[in-house]
């Protein structure tokens, strides 16, 4: 598509931002509702962030999603932060508004829980406890959105206490404090176990889980998306689990963003979900 002078402008900020799936994702998006419009990788370095940020509006730009290591400071430096991404403390996805100013949301959140409701939409947050494993980023708006979503109960599981407990005092609802070696028990009358870590990524140490205390009936949720059939799913599909791989998370907390700066809420389909895992394989 030739763009137009009045072609809209959105992107990614992040360092180094070259491993981005996002451009591929947008890109996609933008050919198929045939939108004049571009969406381009922004590779910033910490240091230049702040004043990079302030540029959007000179430079035309419709907002930007940033990745890391910049979403707490993006939290700090937009002029308004929505609700959410002050409760996780970081945002990924920013507006720019017709006045300029700069609007911070996270959409992390909202990306877990359409993902999982699309994979497993037999699966209610009534139907039991929920275990987490993991404190960081991704953990955090994943269990905001869970107790949000009434959750009765939410294990947290981590390696190291004090970040848990700060999770839980930032966060909020119905959280459980579960040590790192009581992981396995954690397990018992789940109805949905997630790993939010980076083990079992692809370059990453495994992911050490005995799943023989999880019921049948629970889902499995694992947000690392390389390799996408991870250790831990495929030991969940073998004794019958529903499973959820985190392809679908990036895919729709990638919608806001899109649907705030080109007009268009756009859909998460299988070609689209084809066209993303075929940019994987060729890296």
């Amino acid at each position: 598509m030739v763009l137009s002078g009045a072609a809209k402008l959105a992107g990614v900020m992040g360092w180094p931002v070259d491993h981005s799936l996002s451009p591929r994702l947008h890109g996609y998006w933008l050919r198929e509702y045939g939108i004049d419009g571009a969406y381009v990788p922004l590779a910033v370095r910490p240091g230049d962030f702040a004043e990079a940020l302030a540029a959007l509006p000179r430079l035309g730009f419709a907002g930007v999603n940033i990745t890391l290591p910049h979403k707490r400071s993006a939290l700090a430096a937009v002029d308004e932060a929505h609700p959410g991404a002050r409760r996780v403390g970081a945002v990924n996805t920013i507006v720019v508004g017709a006045e300029g100013g700069l609007t911070g949301s996270n959409t992390d959140g909202y990306g877990f829980m359409e993902n999982l409701k699309t994979n497993a939409p037999d699966w209610e947050a009534r139907h039991g406890p929920a275990v987490v494993l993991g404190a960081g980023g991704a953990a955090r708006s994943i269990v905001a959105a869970l107790a949000d979503a009434g959750v009765p109960e939410l294990r947290l599981v981590n390696r190291t206490l004090d970040r848990a407990e700060a999770l839980a005092a930032d966060i909020g609802g119905p959280l459980t404090l579960v040590p790192w070696s009581r992981r396995h028990d954690a397990l018992e009358g789940a109805a949905l176990l997630v790993n939010a870590t980076s083990q079992g990524m692809s370059g990453n140490p495994p992911l050490e889980l005995a799943l023989d205390g999880l019921p049948a009936a629970a889902v499995v949720n694992d947000i690392v998306y390389t390799p996408l059939r991870t250790a831990l799913l495929a030991a969940a599909e073998d004794r019958g689990n529903r499973t959820v791989d985190g392809l679908g998370m990036l895919l729709h907390q990638a919608r806001p963003g899109f649907a705030a700066w080109f007009g268009v809420e756009p859909e998460v389909t299988e070609d689209l979900r084809s066209f993303v895992l075929q940019g994987m394989t060729e890296r």
